[in-house]
């Protein structure tokens, strides 16, 4: 089959982002527009704010992204969006764009969920290296600022197929990582500064509790299916609002409200603060904190990920998503699942965090059957993965 030129276009919370993969293999460009500085003096995405700035960046970042891949709207071949899950506003900016450019360009038009593209940023890379055995059963942990979830994964006819076996009750993983970051005034994204301050604390300095979740999820459904109560098969969900309760606890308990205010003033007045910033405003109780709440929430992940693993026997472990790119987190996963001898694959950094080129991965499938979405779809903010 000749090689097929995707462009795909990603706009599901705050980065404006495009890039063109070739036959869902090589990655051709990537571009990315993050909207840090935007939503950092607020402590998070403002959704409002972030459906501006993709109205304001989208254009100017798929004409990057063909640029780079030297190609011009006429010589790609499909145009691929994320329809869903994510911001309402923002994925509507991405959405509506690409059927545009689709509809001028008669060009078909792939609707991808977001969740997939973090499984097939793994997928791309790994096909870059030349790696196409990939052993199944596949077991893919997406952990990021608004998903903890574990799917199985298989594959048939060039057609993925996923189900979820665990999901987050609560606070995704990446979500708690930046609002305990915002509790100690560090700023915001909280997980890259927590991942970098954490080697200057101990670890084992305060002692977090295992979430304990003792009941069915009280909303009765997974990955947008209806649960029966005679289905039986394991399930590893993880919860990581206690954890946040507990951190404000030791912070009112340790009298560290004025220490913390004191940093926060200091960092919000600096543009770009670096890591010597970040330590010089850094007390030793705060490090210890910071990197015992890494600790407990990384030793949650593995632990439930490794025992998922093994409850369904899987070949294959991926582990992607935002909080991937956290060192300790893979430096972890390699360790222990080598001793259970489980293959374990990442994304590379950039392809971590939310992009395009993913996107465009994905779509690549659905490309070489037709699965082409009609032209009056719409943006899903809650969709599953199925």
């Amino acid at each position: 089959m000749p090689d097929a030129y995707i462009l795909g276009i990603e706009s599901s919370c705050d980065e404006t982002a495009a890039a063109v993969v070739r036959s869902g293999e090589q990655l051709v460009s990537n571009v990315v527009a993050s909207q840090i500085a935007t939503h950092k003096p607020y402590g998070g995405v403002v959704p409002e704010l972030a459906s501006r700035e993709h109205l304001r960046a989208i254009v100017p970042v798929v004409r990057q992204a063909l640029a780079g891949a030297n190609r011009t709207y006429d010589s790609i071949d499909a145009i691929a969006v994320t329809q869903g899950p994510g911001l309402a506003g923002a994925l509507l900016v991405g959405i509506s764009y690409a059927k545009a450019l689709a509809f001028a360009l008669e060009k078909p038009l792939i609707a991808v969920n977001h969740l997939e593209g973090h499984i097939h940023a793994v997928l791309l890379e790994e096909r870059q290296k030349g790696n196409r055995e990939l052993e199944f059963p596949l077991l893919a942990l997406v952990v990021s600022g608004g998903h903890t979830h574990l799917y199985l994964a298989s594959e048939q006819d060039a057609s993925w197929t996923y189900e979820n076996i665990g999901h987050t009750r609560d606070d995704a993983a990446g979500e708690a990582f930046d609002k305990v970051a915002r509790l100690l005034g560090l700023g915001y994204p909280g997980g890259p500064i927590i991942d970098r301050l954490s080697p200057y604390g101990d670890s084992g300095a305060v002692k977090f509790p295992a979430a304990q979740i003792k009941h069915r999820d009280r909303r009765g459904r997974h990955d947008g299916k209806a649960v029966s109560p005679s289905d039986n098969r394991p399930r590893f969900d993880f919860s990581y609002s206690g954890i946040k309760t507990a951190i404000l606890r030791y912070i009112e308990s340790n009298q560290m409200q004025e220490s913390i205010e004191a940093r926060r003033k200091a960092l919000v007045e600096m543009p770009k603060p670096k890591l010597e910033d970040y330590r010089a405003h850094s007390d030793q109780l705060t490090l210890d904190l910071v990197a015992s709440f890494q600790r407990a929430i990384i030793e949650d992940l593995v632990g439930k990920t490794l025992k998922a693993a093994a409850a369904y026997d899987v070949a294959t472990l991926f582990v992607t998503g935002g909080v991937a790119a956290n060192q300790e987190l893979r430096q972890t996963f390699e360790r222990e699942s080598r001793q259970q001898g489980l293959p374990v694959y990442f994304p590379s950094r950039p392809l971590s965090t939310d992009n395009a080129a993913m996107i465009a991965a994905a779509a690549y499938p659905k490309f070489l059957v037709n699965d082409f979405a009609p032209m009056d779809f719409s943006a899903e903010a809650g969709m599953p993965l199925r």
